[in-house]
């Protein structure tokens, strides 16, 4: 994974997390949604970059 896309995967997590948290404490229901939107892409994002390393890895041994 490269750092680029792995930073990007961390800080939409922490990011959405936070939205989550706020629209929570505020009761604003379309800020959490988002939090949570935001998170799992950025759990998607991780996933899709460690399966892309485990694919590479894969290959090389071959």
């Amino acid at each position: 994974m490269t750092a680029k896309r792995k930073m990007q995967a961390k800080g939409a997590q922490v990011i959405g997390a936070m939205k989550e948290v706020v629209g929570r404490a505020t009761h604003n229901r379309k800020l959490q949604a988002e939090g949570k939107a935001e998170k799992s892409a950025g759990h998607g994002l991780d996933a899709s970059e460690k399966i892309k390393d485990a694919m590479r890895k894969h290959g090389q041994q071959h």
